[in-house]
């Protein structure tokens, strides 16, 4: 899918045919972004345009030269952005290129982050009249999300919280799978943020980005460190949490071993009564004792009742 907006009159408007792409001046072109494209659309774009979009592949290397690199009048940047899924979280990889003004994006998939974007952009195209404001609103975006995405993980905490309180410190394995969740799309979250910080980093020492944005990117990297403050917590929570279930969980498990040794202490005196009795030596006296076999189960139950009485008066039980 290809998206085009441009500047018109006094308005920002939006075109998606490509074939309408070399009609459009230049100088009001605002935004090219792709959206799993076909191949006629890509090539087009970067043909028309002479640029060239980052493959996947080189969009996900870690390397700080890979991630952002500045030629003349061209800023070429790859990031991963946060797709949300009803399972959790997943990266997409965004390429992202600006040059003389005009931003151009690709991407396999939409992102929510681009489409509160165009939102904002649709509430108010006057605003926007190059590439650098849309990228700036991009990443506002993207850092409200992630803001956002902070708070529902505090939230499930908090309600992990009051749920091993209502179950009367029962833990359940869905409880501990469930914390083992809230990490991994914590941790992936703070991936997301330290990449935006990276990138906010390098454009504030870019020479192409115009500085009349700066106050603007340095008021994001401001917002980043509150987040990562945030994100902190959170994994702290979540350890303190973790810690909590392992311990009730080792409690329950010393609670049933404890009643298992108990009841294996509490019947080795009638198997040895049971033991000595059952020898059928000729000259053991109670041999041919009338009520033999029924004192012998009376002294059974006396010497497991005394050993029980035993260890309630020492606090055992």
């Amino acid at each position: 899918m290809l998206r085009i907006y441009y500047k018109k009159n006094t308005r920002l408007a939006k075109e998606t045919d490509i074939e309408l792409l070399r009609e459009i001046p230049l100088d009001s072109l605002v935004w090219v972004d792709l959206q799993n494209p076909t191949i006629e659309e890509k090539v087009t774009v970067e043909t028309y345009f002479d640029i060239k979009y980052s493959t996947s592949k080189e969009s996900q290397e870690i390397e700080s030269s890979s991630r952002f690199s500045e030629l003349d009048n061209e800023i070429i940047i790859n990031s991963n952005f946060l797709s949300i899924k009803a399972q959790g979280f997943d990266y997409l990889p965004v390429s992202i290129v600006l040059e003389k003004g005009i931003l151009f994006t690709y991407r396999d998939d939409d992102l929510k982050t681009f489409g509160e974007s165009v939102k904002k952009i649709k509430s108010n195209p006057t605003l926007y009249v190059n590439g650098y404001q849309i990228l700036s609103t991009i990443l506002e975006t993207c850092i409200d999300q992630d803001a956002d995405l902070i708070e529902n993980i505090a939230k499930e905490i908090s309600e992990l919280n009051k749920s091993l309180k209502a179950t009367n410190e029962k833990v359940d394995e869905q409880d501990l799978l469930k914390i083992s969740s809230l990490q991994n799309d914590n941790m992936l979250l703070r991936e997301n943020i330290i990449d935006k910080q990276r990138m906010l980093s390098a454009l504030l020492k870019s020479s192409s980005f115009p500085q009349e944005y700066m106050a603007v990117l340095r008021i994001m990297i401001k917002d980043i460190s509150s987040l990562l403050e945030h994100n902190k917590f959170a994994f702290e929570r979540l350890e303190y949490l973790q810690d909590t279930f392992m311990g009730l969980i080792n409690i329950e498990q010393n609670r049933i071993i404890k009643i298992f040794t108990v009841a294996t202490v509490a019947f080795m005196p009638p198997t040895l009564i049971a033991s000595i009795y059952g020898m059928n030596f000729t000259s053991m006296p109670e041999i041919h004792w009338e009520f033999g076999y029924i004192g012998a189960i009376v002294l059974m139950i006396i010497s497991s009742l005394g050993t029980l009485v035993y260890f309630k008066k020492k606090k055992w039980l």
